[in-house]
C-alpha cells in the first residue's frame, strides 16, 4: 500500500491543533482536529491519537473475526479514548471543554472500515470520481439534511464550523461507522476541514489524476489549500490500495 500523510498549520493560524498517526503494520490510520482555547485543542487531538494508538498496540486486532467484531473493537477503543480526553479536560481548568474530531481508518483484506466523530472527513476516489464516505456532525449539515438550507448555502453559513458531536466533549459519545469494499487503485483520503474548506472536490480530483505517489499527492493538496487561503490547519492521509494489499492478510 502506498501511504502518504502531511500536516500543516496553514496560513492564518499560529499553531497546529490537528494531529495524525499512521500505524502501517496494523493498517490503522488516525486523524484528529482539536477544539478549545489556550492550546487545549492541540492537547485534545494529540491525546486522542496517542490513546487510540496505545489501545491498538496493547490489544492487537484479531484477524478474520468479521465485521461485527471490528465494529465492536473500534467502538471500545473510541469509548476508552473519549473518556480519557474528557477526564483530562475535567482535570485542569485551562483544558476545560476541550474536545476533538476523529477519523479512524482500518483496512483488512479488501474491506475499509471508517469511524468518525465531528467534521473531519474520509473520501474514496475511484475511476476519476471522488465520494465523501463520512457525514459531518455539524449544525449546518443538520440544516441541509432537514431541507432548511442548500449545500451551497452551508459553505458560507456563519455557523459552518459549529460541530454537534466531538470526542471528549462528554463522558459518553458514539462514532458513525462505515464499511467500503475496495478495488485496485482506489485512493482513500482522510482529512481535516482545513483541506476541504479550501479545496473543492473537483480540484482534489485534478490532483489525483496527475498520478503522483501518495506522499507527493498530500504535499500538493496542502500546497493547494494554502494557495486557496490556508484559513485553517490542514492534515491529510492518503492511501492507495493495490491488488497485492487484498491478499496480504
Amino acid at each position: 500500500m502506498d501511504v502518504g500523510f502531511k500536516t500543516d498549520k496553514g496560513i492564518a493560524r499560529y499553531n497546529n491543533e490537528d494531529a495524525c498517526f499512521v500505524m502501517v503494520d496494523e493498517n490503522v490510520f488516525i486523524i484528529a482536529d482539536g477544539v478549545g482555547g489556550n492550546r487545549s485543542g492541540e492537547i485534545a487531538s494529540r491525546t486522542a491519537t496517542r490513546l487510540v494508538s496505545q489501545y491498538i498496540s496493547s490489544k492487537p486486532i484479531e484477524k478474520n473475526k468479521g465485521e461485527e467484531y471490528i465494529k465492536d473493537y473500534f467502538n471500545g477503543c473510541i469509548a476508552e479514548t473519549n473518556l480519557g480526553v474528557f477526564q483530562l479536560g475535567q482535570k485542569f481548568d485551562e483544558n476545560f471543554g476541550m474536545a476533538t474530531t476523529i477519523v479512524i481508518g482500518y483496512i483488512e483484506g479488501s474491506k475499509l472500515y471508517i469511524f468518525n466523530i465531528g467534521d473531519s472527513r474520509a473520501y474514496l476516489y475511484r475511476d476519476g470520481v471522488i465520494r465523501q464516505i463520512t457525514e459531518d456532525h455539524t449544525y449546518v449539515n443538520t440544516l441541509v439534511k432537514a431541507g432548511v438550507i442548500s449545500k451551497e448555502a452551508a459553505l458560507v453559513h456563519e455557523k459552518k464550523n459549529v460541530i454537534t458531536r466531538a470526542l471528549g466533549a462528554e463522558a459518553i459519545t458514539n462514532a458513525d461507522a462505515f464499511i467500503e469494499s475496495l478495488q485496485e487503485d482506489d485512493i482513500i483520503i482522510m482529512c481535516t476541514d482545513g483541506l476541504y474548506g479550501e479545496v473543492s472536490e473537483r480540484e482534489m480530483v485534478e490532483v489525483f489524476k496527475k498520478g503522483y505517489n501518495m506522499s507527493q499527492t498530500c504535499s500538493n493538496l496542502v500546497e493547494l489549500a494554502n494557495l486557496n487561503g490556508g484559513g485553517d490547519n490542514i492534515t491529510i492521509i492518503c492511501l492507495k490500495f493495490t491488488k497485492e494489499d487484498s491478499h496480504e492478510q
